[in-house]
């Protein structure tokens, strides 16, 4: 009995293995190439490590990462990218002093209107009344109100010459398209392949919107009344432009073909004829009626002033109220026409139009008209970008293509359904 608890105590307890395994591990390593990898760092020696090495050490392994400083998207010349900064912060400040000036002048619009149309209703009134009166009241009231008239017809003068209107529509055009060219310039820094060209180009296009929208009055303002009707230029001559290389194993030579360069000429016909033609119509029918406006605003407030300065007398006294009168009322009314309606802001909206359409129209002859297909701009691409410029899917525009080859100039669509 004794022996048995014995070896069932024995038993009843946990036995726990111990298992051994040993790693071998050579005592001497043989020298191993490995290209492009740095070795460094070292292996102290320590004599409680499992052995010393007697030959070589082992280094630990660093992997060096370098960039290429010969490929301009990783690396871009610094001078280069200096340059496009600059001009990008003068982009970015003429965006906002186009967008202050437009807002200023857009207020000098309402508050001239308003101010013009107060004068002229006062001295009418006026001379109303001065017709009625008769003593001293009734001369200080043809007085007043004539000299009410002849500060109308000087602020008419000055107002009609500059348009207010027209001004802030102008810079509301330049506060847009810096702001178009600030994108392309964000793009081309993203994507990081600057070239001495985009430089240059970048600064023209700058250099031409500053002309074709300046910021002061006097001496370089834009002629509000020409002779002939011109779509508005903001961008330089249209040059040949080094495009890159796309992919030319789709749809022909980097993305062009001989389908696709119909295709654009049809475009450019549609263009000329149906809406750059349109738009200049219109501007021009808007540019006579501020013609009229602006002549008819004066020349009734100084008949008006005339008849107001001959109330009371006895030959032409009733004749004068009424001129007086009626007068005042008329030019209130032209001027509400004129800059209420904004017609000098609706001519430059037309005018611009028209020059929106004269762009596509360059820019897709000047693709046309580079004879190496690996210099144009990528033909899908740019397919893809006339047709967003248009307001039109793809098939939309390959089918007013179509159509345009069919009828030619008889035509009846427009190729933008923007505007």
């Amino acid at each position: 009995m004794a022996s048995s608890s014995i070896i069932m105590n024995s038993s009843s307890k946990q036995i726990r293995p111990i298992v051994k395994a040993a790693i071998n591990i050579p005592r001497r390593v043989a020298n191993i190439s490995l290209p492009g990898l740095r070795p460094g760092g070292f292996v102290a020696e320590n004599d409680n490590l499992l052995y010393r090495s007697t030959d070589k050490q082992l280094s630990p392994i660093k992997i060096i990462t370098t960039v290429n400083r010969s490929d301009p998207k990783n690396n871009p010349d610094p001078v280069l990218m200096a340059k496009l900064y600059a001009v990008l912060e003068a982009v970015s400040d003429r965006i906002e002093m186009h967008t202050n000036i437009g807002d200023q002048r857009t207020n000098w619009n309402s508050l001239l209107l308003t101010s013009i149309n107060a004068l002229t209703l006062a001295a009418a009134t006026m001379v109303g009344v001065a017709a009625v009166s008769g003593g001293a009241p009734a001369a200080a009231l043809k007085l007043s109100s004539t000299v009410l008239y002849v500060a109308a017809t000087g602020m008419l003068s000055v107002v009609n010459k500059i348009q207010p209107s027209q001004l802030a529509e102008e810079q509301r055009n330049a506060a847009r398209l810096f702001k178009q060219l600030r994108s392309q310039i964000q793009t081309c820094i993203s994507v990081g392949n600057v070239t001495a060209a985009d430089v240059k180009e970048m600064t023209e296009k700058v250099l031409a919107l500053d002309k074709a929208y300046p910021l002061p009055l006097l001496g370089v303002m834009l002629e509000k009344f020409p002779a002939k009707v011109e779509p508005a230029v903001w961008w330089p001559e249209q040059g040949r432009k080094q495009y890159g290389k796309g992919n030319t194993n789709s749809k022909g030579y980097n993305g062009w073909n001989g389908n696709l360069e119909k295709e654009m000429r049809e475009i450019v016909n549609v263009l000329k004829i149906k809406d750059e033609e349109d738009y200049i119509k219109l501007s021009t029918k808007a540019l006579n009626l501020n013609k009229m406006l602006a002549v008819a605003g004066p020349v009734l407030t100084g008949m008006a002033a005339v008849g107001s300065a001959l109330v009371g007398s006895h030959s032409l006294g009733g004749c004068a109220v009424v001129v007086g009168v009626l007068g005042g009322a008329l030019a209130s009314v032209v001027n509400t026409l004129e800059h209420g309606g904004q017609v000098g802001m609706v001519f430059e909206m037309y005018r611009c139009n028209a020059g929106f359409f004269k762009l596509m129209e360059e820019t897709i002859e000047s693709n046309l008209m580079e004879a190496d297909l690996e210099k144009r701009e990528n033909g899908e691409v740019f397919e893809m970008k006339v047709a967003l410029q248009l307001g039109r899917s793809l098939s939309q525009l390959r089918d007013l293509a179509a159509a345009g080859s069919v009828k030619g100039d008889d035509i009846d669509e427009f190729a933008s359904k923007l505007f």
